[in-house]
């Protein structure tokens, strides 16, 4: 893992306010609240969040759709030096679509306790056999996150 460097703060911070502001969009279109941007030399790159219900599309994560939009403005699939900050520590398809976009840092906010290979379940990004290392820091903005999805999850089980 990567520690956050205190140069680094504000930048993280400000990155993850927009995955969190993603987020809050796919909690209004009825989606899990995730979100998902993609930055390279402090530019963004590409934007996304959990679109699976809506585009009926098992594979539209966050990060997913934050990628491909990527890599459309870039014209390749490989986003090497690019940081991806995303509400919600990855999943096992999401972690290995960094590592095939080159991704070179991941910066998550909250752990993800079932399905989170990062850190949570196992350290899939850790891994030795991967041909690629993805760097990532985690823990920027978590309680924003943690709480959006509690509050969401809340309401599904309430019906309100």
């Amino acid at each position: 893992m990567t520690r956050i460097e205190p140069a680094s703060d504000i930048e993280h911070a400000y990155w993850m306010q927009r995955a969190l502001a993603l987020a809050d969009r796919a909690a209004a279109e009825g989606e899990v609240p995730v979100g998902a941007v993609v930055v390279r030399d402090g530019r963004l790159l590409g934007e996304g969040w959990n679109q699976v219900i809506s585009s009926c599309d098992p594979s539209a994560h966050a990060e997913i759709v934050a990628l491909r939009d990527a890599a459309a403005v870039v014209g390749n699939y490989r986003l090497p030096e690019a940081t991806l900050y995303v509400t919600l520590e990855p999943c096992t398809m999401c972690a290995g679509a960094l590592v095939h976009a080159r991704i070179t840092h991941l910066v998550f906010a909250a752990r993800e306790p079932r399905a989170g290979v990062v850190c949570s379940t196992c350290a899939l990004l850790d891994a030795p056999w991967y041909n690629h290392r993805v760097n990532w820091t985690e823990g920027v903005l978590a309680e924003a996150s943690s709480s959006r999805l509690r509050d969401f999850f809340r309401a599904r089980r309430t019906g309100s």
